[in-house]
């Protein structure tokens, strides 16, 4: 939809394939990127990856949701396919016969069950016979041999664990062999350090082709490389597709996921590589439009295209009511309950929430997580029982994106305690946001994009980021007069400007600017990308 309200009919304006490395559930920038140039008259086909296996689809409002399996044999290394005979000597082969080997020996001492309880059975009702008591005496042999026999099998799969888990890529050999290749391919030494990113190739790339799209937004440093080889084989062929890159994140900033020195290298390395194929970059901030800007030698800042929540997203149709926060905590109105909305990790610093209630008597803590039966939330919640407070830690799972910012609003106020990473500081987050719109008082660590923002709207309160004694401060300031900081929601234009609809404009300017043949159904409005990127940042 523009912004004069004509809707164009779907696919009208071209095919956008949108390619994302999750399961799409639970991202909500995608989710809304995809429903939104789908109602602007883009044909919009999402392809994320799926985590059964198995491929499903469905829609997203006019935008079609395709999730594909992909499998990952190049993300295994060689090592995990060879025994390691030196370290571990009795280890079973990397081969599938330790699972085996183990449920056979089960299998027999279940049989050996059985068969005492027929025994068993036979001599209660006098039909053991002669030799009862060799039979008896040859089934505890068996058991004894199972016995020793599942401990000889526990022990060597023991030994495969220790093995899979003992291969380390940090020693100095990992180091040399990320230097050398570096030294002889450059950029192109992923193919070597992650070949890993070779699966998402072979998984979406034949799909991308078969789909021929005008226009592929790839999402993060992953499928960057999918779509920009895309884009090569379409130019090859004499089509020519534009390429969106949305940098979600500041790789040289992201603590790398794996035990691995290859791979922060590898994945510049492959982001270097692909980057100067992309037509426009758009991402998250102005710090880090400024920081790709540095990295990769862009003409201009990317777009700015905000993690700002769809309040107009909800289904026409849904017939349950929204969901109540106080409600499945089960406090009452008047009871100050502190919410914290996202991924439960402990770089994200929410146990803080947890070590502070002891001094906070009375306050409730709602973590609305990702994965409420995580081992670090079962650990929050180990702590939180030792101190005496689990009756007031309230783990909850997520809720629909379109129902996150009603479903918030019924909290005291809103914690951000994230701790000190790069990429934390350069960015308004989406819970940022989010609390906004439920327009809750802020309590955030002093990371400092959101730090310089609550202190210049007034909205909250900034902490030192894993200062216990400073958080209870921010927090008892907050919930002494919550209403100063609500009115900070009354400036004009502050809310309007983090929505959603404004950031899709941004984003439907980019498309149009690539594609200028493919004008919405009413006259673009008058103003430039960059000044709408200037409002809302």
């Amino acid at each position: 939809m523009d912004r004069d309200g004509a809707v164009d009919a779907p696919g009208a304006r071209g095919r956008v394939v949108m390619l994302v490395d999750n399961g799409v559930h639970g991202d909500s920038r995608v989710q809304k990127a995809a429903r939104s140039a789908a109602e602007a008259g883009w044909e919009v086909i999402l392809l994320g990856r799926s985590p059964v296996g198995q491929p499903s689809s469905w829609r997203l409002g006019p935008a079609e949701v395709r999730l594909i399996p992909m499998p990952d044999p190049l993300a295994r290394r060689r090592h995990e396919f060879r025994r390691a005979w030196l370290r571990w000597p009795l280890a079973y082969p990397p081969s599938g016969v330790a699972a085996h080997r183990a449920q056979w020996v089960k299998a027999w001492q279940a049989d050996l069950r059985v068969r005492e309880a027929g025994l068993t059975i036979a001599a209660r009702q006098g039909r053991a016979g002669r030799g009862l008591a060799t039979r008896r005496a040859a089934l505890r042999a068996e058991r004894v041999a199972a016995q020793l026999l599942r401990r000889w099998v526990s022990f060597r799969y023991w030994q495969l664990t220790r093995a899979r888990k003992g291969r380390k890529f940090r020693s100095p050999w990992d180091r040399a062999y990320t230097l050398f290749w570096q030294a002889v391919q450059g950029d192109g030494a992923w193919r070597r350090l992650e070949p890993g990113l070779w699966d998402y190739e072979l998984a979406f790339g034949p799909v991308v082709d078969e789909l021929k799209p005008d226009l592929i937004h790839a999402n993060d440093f992953r499928m960057l490389g999918v779509g920009a080889r895309a884009k090569i084989r379409a130019a090859a062929a004499g089509r020519e597709v534009r390429l969106v890159w949305d940098a979600h994140e500041f790789l040289p900033g992201v603590q790398p996921w794996q035990d691995n020195v290859r791979w922060l290298p590898a994945h510049r390395a492959h982001e270097r590589e692909f980057a100067p194929y992309a037509d426009a970059v758009v991402t998250v901030s102005p710090a880090l439009a400024e920081l790709l800007r540095d990295e990769h030698g862009l003409a201009e800042p990317p777009a700015v295209v905000l993690n700002a929540p769809a309040l107009d997203h909800a289904p026409a149709d849904h017939p349950e009511p929204l969901p109540d926060l106080r409600a499945r905590c089960g406090v009452g109105p008047d009871v100050p309950l502190l919410v914290y909305s996202g991924i439960a990790a402990p770089k994200r610093g929410i146990g803080i929430m947890v070590e502070a209630l002891p001094r906070l008597p009375g306050t409730h803590v709602a973590l609305v997580v990702n994965k409420p039966d995580s081992p670090y939330v079962a650990g929050l919640r180990a702590r939180a029982a030792e101190l005496g407070v689990a009756d007031r830690v309230h783990v909850l799972p997520f809720v629909a994106h379109w129902q996150v910012v009603p479903f918030l609003s019924g909290a005291s106020a809103g914690v951000i305690p994230i701790q000190h990473w790069p990429n934390h500081e350069i960015a308004l987050i989406t819970k940022f946001f989010e609390y906004s719109h439920a327009r809750l008082p802020l309590i955030v660590s002093d990371v400092r994009t959101m730090a310089e923002t609550v202190r210049e709207t007034g909205q909250g309160e900034v902490f030192r980021a894993e200062d216990v004694a400073d958080y209870v401060r921010a927090v008892e300031v907050v919930l002494a007069d919550p209403a100063r900081y609500r009115a900070a929601y009354d400036r004009p234009g502050l809310l309007e400007n983090w929505t959603w609809a404004a950031q899709a404009e941004v984003l439907d300017g980019v498309y149009r600017r690539l594609l200028p043949g493919r004008a919405p159904s009413a006259p673009a409005p008058s103003g430039d990308v960059q000044s709408s990127v200037g409002a809302s940042a």
